[in-house]
């Protein structure tokens, strides 16, 4: 290319610095992925650009115990933080937000046409999977969380749900369960938790054993009703078919043990209308 017409290229663009985010499962073995970006433009006041992955499957590979939804939560806090507080505090941001998981890279020069562009990029360059990659399916809670997520993407509204709720806000300190997404309409709190069935009815016994007392703390809390839905697999998908009658029954034992304590339960299949919902009640 013609050195004036780079010039003249790069005078179009923005001058910028960028910061990968690396999810680091054990720092003595330095072993890590790459999850996230931060792109701002330096001698701006618009807020930092931040996006992280949408695709866990490798951090699951180096991790499998991950906590994908932590992760998600701690991109959600840190967009609203970002927003809120001055560029002079950034750093400080960063520190408070970021898990002991979580490390950050130092500041490299970026020229941007734009920051969303600029993060498309470097999303590309450096975090999204090559698609020759072969990774594994997801399974599990992991598959339907990310079904969940999806479908309140695709109307817009998953930025306003809050993320990673813990239990013990409404029940009693220790309790370990956290909630994976949930909003408030009016007069009624809404919360919806991915329970995989393809394991067992484990996590189904969990969450029935957790309903009364989270709804009693929601009602004293926040003064309104609460609505909790579990949110599973479809029968077939684990295999939960009449070929397969041990398997059936445990399914049908999971989802009956849950509505026998006024949850209510969905399949995947039915979050599109979950979400829509959702957006109409979000005023979206």
């Amino acid at each position: 290319m013609n050195p004036d017409a780079m010039r003249q290229g790069e005078r179009g663009r923005r001058n910028c610095e960028f910061q990968l985010l690396r999810y680091v499962p054990d720092v003595v073995r330095n072993e890590f992925v790459h999850i996230g970006v931060i792109l701002r433009e330096q001698g701006s006041d618009q807020p930092a650009e931040i996006r992280f992955t949408r695709d866990w499957r490798r951090v699951r590979c180096l991790d499998p115990e991950a906590d994908t939804a932590l992760l998600e939560a701690m991109e959600s806090d840190l967009r609203r933080r970002f927003r809120e507080g001055p560029e002079a505090g950034l750093m400080r941001i960063l520190e408070e937000s970021l898990s002991l998981n979580v490390q950050m890279t130092a500041p490299k020069a970026y020229l941007a046409e734009s920051l969303p562009a600029g993060v498309e990029e470097l999303m590309r360059l450096y975090v999204e999977p090559h698609r020759r990659e072969k990774l594994p399916r997801l399974r599990g809670r992991a598959a339907i969380q990310a079904a969940m997520r999806g479908e309140f993407e695709q109307v817009g509204v998953w930025h306003l749900l809050r993320k990673q709720i813990a239990a013990s806000d409404y029940t009693r300190p220790g309790d370990p369960l956290r909630l994976d997404v949930g909003y408030r309409p009016n007069g009624l709190v809404r919360m919806f938790h991915a329970v995989s069935l393809e394991p067992g009815v484990e996590m189904a016994k969990v969450l029935a054993f957790s309903a009364a007392a989270l709804r009693a703390g929601v009602e004293r809390v926040e003064k309104a009703a609460l609505e909790l839905t579990a949110v599973i697999e479809p029968a077939a998908k684990i295999g939960a078919t009449d070929e397969e009658p041990d398997r059936l029954e445990m399914y049908r034992f999971g989802v009956e043990t849950m509505e026998e304590h006024q949850i209510r339960v969905l399949t995947t299949s039915d979050m599109g209308r979950v979400a829509e919902t959702a957006r109409r009640e979000l005023r979206i």
